[in-house]
């Protein structure tokens, strides 16, 4: 698990620390059930205050990515879990959404477009 906090982003510490958390979460880098560090002990690692990694944390688990159990510290959230599943649904329609604007922009048939998409999963498929 890395975290790097930039002084240069707009976004306030905590919520760097918890959108890096979220994306590693998502993309497999931290799998559901992995024990976090203790909020003491990323604090210390990242160089931020306990109140910094504790807004993170809850934010994490109030959006579903996260459960903090008392006495065994926070785990990641199975992704069956329905607040993540919404969340990977969002980046799909974000991914989606993108790709049909770009096809549009450059005048591509839908049957093309949709041919593309047909090929991109049955390529997935063939790797799972």
């Amino acid at each position: 698990m890395r975290i790097i906090i930039s002084n240069q982003s707009e976004l306030p510490i905590y919520a760097q620390i918890k959108e890096q958390l979220k994306e590693q979460i998502l993309n497999g880098q931290i799998p559901e059930g992995s024990t976090l560090p203790s909020i003491r002990q990323l604090a210390k690692e990242v160089g931020v205050s306990v109140i910094t990694t504790t807004r993170a944390y809850s934010d994490l688990e109030a959006e579903g990515f996260i459960a903090t159990m008392q006495g065994k510290g926070s785990v990641v959230l199975s992704k069956d879990n329905s607040m993540v599943r919404e969340r990977y649904l969002m980046r799909i329609e974000e991914g989606l959404t993108g790709a049909i604007e770009t096809a549009r922009v450059m005048g591509l048939p839908d049957e093309e477009l949709s041919g593309i998409f047909q090929n991109l999963l049955h390529d997935a498929a063939d790797k799972t």
